[in-house]
């Protein structure tokens, strides 16, 4: 009987250790089962942009989209951002239009993003930043001019391109420096951007003594031009500089300026600066003068760019400005360790890089500078041709 009992009672002894054995299997199973869920529910980082998609601006739009999506692709070839499974862009379209970049914005808020490339128009880009900025949403734009985009005092607007302002001084010192021009038409399409940075070189027109002939304007979408490059004709001016929101609409007018026989100097800006402005011109785009920001393509940076750039197309325009704009909002996150919007604005503050289109750094206002130079149409390509800074050809 006692025999009995022993063996009983070491069976059961025997029972509880082999219980005891898998239930710290267990334990342990769903410690690491618990560590794998912790790490799979690391967050996403959402990016919104904004840009005209579709309609007469979308060669520029879709460009900063892509150019988005190269950063992004450099970013996780790089292992990603630390304390995030994964980025994902949400681009919206805006066509351009104020009302649709409003509901774009909204639309993005609802997204939950943590920052916003974009947009392209000025008209587009101070709705949709004023309806981000009380949300903590930041909007880095690659492309609006408008000197009104950072003078609201919104605390996450930042701007990559350059200000009106400053390249309307660069455009007219070249006429007087280089083309010793006298006398100047101006055209522009009533646009926020267009129409504001028109007046920047009427304004700089007069203080150096170039007579203003006239200062016309065209509407969007028109197709003829002939009504105003008469005008334009019968003047006769050295130089006849178009303020126009997109490339396409630029070669259309400098199409129809070169059949009506206009010699003048031809000179545009940034908006009209694009490949698409040759190819839809052809020769008549030759010798055409227009205002940019220059970018040295010899860096790292820049070949790092274009071949991450390649896989979604040729570089446009704005492609390497909504690059370093995606950048910087990854650069502050890294550098903040957070998405709270007063820790990454204190980041992209101290930000200081060698981007793709430019050395970047912010001033207090979100602006970070511009270098503005005169590109020229030479053999069916934009050249880099003037720079304003040192008075001399490149």
């Amino acid at each position: 009987m006692k025999r009995f009992s022993l063996m009983a009672f070491l069976g059961v002894l025997l029972l509880g250790l082999l219980l005891a054995g898998c239930g710290g299997e267990e334990k342990k199973a769903d410690e690491a089962a618990s560590a794998g869920q912790a790490e799979e529910a690391l967050p996403v980082l959402k990016i919104g942009s904004i840009s005209p998609l579709t309609g007469p601006y979308s060669a520029d739009g879709n460009d900063i989209a892509n150019g988005v999506r190269a950063a992004i692709d450099v970013i996780k070839a790089q292992g990603g951002l630390e304390g995030f499974s994964d980025i994902v862009l949400f681009a919206e379209d805006t066509a351009c239009d104020p009302k649709q970049a409003v509901a774009a914005a909204n639309k993005l808020i609802s997204e939950e993003v943590v920052g916003v490339v974009g947009a392209y128009c000025s008209s587009s880009t101070i709705p949709a930043s004023a309806t981000l900025d009380p949300e903590g949403i930041f909007t880095v734009t690659p492309g609006s001019t408008s000197p009104k985009v950072t003078e609201r005092g919104l605390q996450h607007m930042f701007r990559i391109c350059g200000r009106d302002d400053h390249q309307a001084p660069a455009a007219v010192k070249f006429m007087t420096d280089y083309l010793e021009a006298k006398t100047i038409f101006i055209v522009d399409d009533k646009t926020t951007y267009s129409q504001g940075l028109a007046d920047e070189v009427a304004m700089n027109c007069e203080k150096v003594g170039i007579e203003v002939l006239a200062h016309d304007h065209v509407n969007q979408g028109d197709k003829d031009y002939s009504a105003v490059l008469t005008k334009v004709r019968q003047a006769n001016p050295d130089v006849f500089y178009i303020s126009l929101q997109n490339s396409a609409t630029g070669a259309l007018m400098l199409l129809q300026a070169k059949r009506m026989g206009i010699e003048a100097q031809c000179m545009g800006q940034d908006a009209v600066f694009h490949p698409q402005l040759i190819e839809i011109a052809k020769e008549a785009a030759e010798g055409a003068c227009l205002t940019f920001g220059y970018t040295d393509t010899t860096t790292d940076t820049y070949k790092v760019f274009q071949e991450a750039n390649a896989e979604y197309g040729k570089v446009g325009a704005y492609s390497a400005y909504a690059y370093d704009s995606a950048m910087c909002l990854f650069n502050a996150i890294r550098a903040a360790g957070s998405t709270d919007p007063a820790k990454v604005r204190a980041a992209m503050l101290e930000l200081d890089f060698q981007g793709a289109s430019k050395r970047v750094k912010f001033q207090p206002n979100g602006d970070s500078g511009s270098d503005y130079v005169v590109f020229k149409v030479m053999e069916g390509k934009l050249v880099p041709f003037w720079n304003p800074r040192t008075g001399e050809p490149f």
